[in-house]
């Protein structure tokens, strides 16, 4: 056998030996590694679910804390001084508001003084319009007042097409002349972003409140989600009247 041939047949017994170590040292860190596992000293990362976005209906989640209470900033419909409030969190150009506005306006006329409606700001991200009609409703109430801020969501609601686009940014200002505001002002105010602000901090107390989607109607603290038939809003209004229990209601999939 040559020289050659012998260096190879070493290397290669050397090379055996070094596997055989290897496996013997990877086998017991694995079986020391289950053990551990077993026993507890090492844990898995948990599993953390993604956030959820929010929606037009919102989810099954009740309210988890308090809205802020009604103060005079607020863009009240119906007797100011009523001791039961609709509080609804809306977002201009979500279809489910769309359907819940009139149902809301005939609240109003069937129990008169006995109610209030108050409307505040969640514009939902995925609606490209909604946080400048927002914006836009401020300035309206700014330079025309209270009245001419709920003409103004009348209108946004008789007219758009919803889910987010329906009624174009272009056409905020012949509107705001159309309901006798100043044109050039309520322009200028919009456009100088004067009440983004607000407006997203609108957003974050509904948020804490527990609103992740809209409408969200809170009858004298008590969530309602989605655009309930006017019934349930009916039923939780009287039992409120009447000092009588009743359950928060999610409407998601109403029609």
């Amino acid at each position: 056998m040559t020289s050659e041939a012998n260096r190879l047949k070493s290397a290669n017994k050397i090379l055996m030996v070094a596997i055989v170590i290897a496996a013997f040292f990877l086998g017991s860190l694995t079986n020391k590694v289950a053990t551990l596992e077993k026993n507890g000293a090492i844990n898995p990362p948990p599993q953390v679910a993604a956030p959820k976005a929010p929606s037009d209906a919102g989810t099954a989640q009740p309210a988890t804390g308090k809205i802020k209470p009604v103060n005079s900033s607020d863009h009240i419909r119906g007797n100011v001084n009523a001791k039961l409030s609709l509080v609804v969190y809306s977002d201009f150009e979500c279809p489910f508001c769309q359907k819940f506005h009139p149902i809301a306006t005939v609240l109003l006329k069937t129990y008169g003084d006995k109610i209030r409606l108050i409307y505040r700001h969640y514009p939902l991200p995925f609606h490209q319009n909604a946080q400048k009609e927002a914006e836009a409703s401020e300035c309206i109430a700014e330079l025309g007042g209270n009245d001419v801020f709920w003409k103004y969501t009348d209108t946004i609601f008789e007219r758009t097409t919803a889910n987010g686009t329906g009624f174009a940014l272009d056409k905020l200002g012949h509107l705001a002349a159309e309901l006798g505001v100043n044109q050039e002002a309520f322009q200028t105010c919009l456009d100088s972003g004067k009440y983004e602000k607000l407006v997203k901090e609108s957003i974050t107390e509904g948020s804490d409140a527990g609103v992740n989607g809209t409408p969200s109607t809170f009858v004298n603290g008590k969530i309602i989600i989605g655009a309930c038939p006017s019934s349930t809003f009916d039923s939780a209004i009287k039992a409120e009247l009447a000092n009588k229990t009743w359950s928060a209601t999610n409407c998601q999939v109403a029609s």
